[in-house]
């Protein structure tokens, strides 16, 4: 199936609240990008978003923080495409230290899961 990757360092201007803590609802939009580039490599179009149907937040995300989101089709329907999304720290800001050190982490974090269900119609789908 379909696979597709975007990473990306996450601003000050993502940062939501105290302690320069990410909030969880960008991790979602990330999931979004990714979605639509699967949908345009698999039907040429952008499609829909229509539901998550599990969304997990396993660790915080901050302001500083390199977050790589991996999205795949696992299910094609007559216009419907269930994907599952995981989204991993792989860099770490490091503010304890200095306002601009960060690690590379050896092994990534995931920070959260989602799963859910895109559409294209019909009328829509060029591949």
């Amino acid at each position: 199936m379909e696979k597709s990757m975007i990473r990306l360092r996450m601003s000050a201007h993502d940062a939501h609240y105290g302690g320069n803590l990410v909030d969880g609802a960008r991790m979602l939009q990330l999931f979004g990008d990714v979605a639509t580039e699967l949908l345009i490599r698999h039907d040429g179009d952008e499609g829909l978003f229509v539901a998550y149907d599990n969304v997990e937040f396993l660790n915080p995300v901050f302001a500083g923080d390199y977050i790589e989101a991996t999205g795949e089709i696992t299910k094609t329907g007559n216009s419907s495409r269930k994907m599952i999304f995981e989204a991993k720290k792989v860099i770490r800001a490091r503010t304890d230290i200095s306002a601009s050190a960060a690690d590379v982490l050896e092994e990534p974090v995931v920070v959260c899961r989602a799963s859910g269900t895109c559409v294209v119609p019909k009328t829509c789908q060029r591949k």
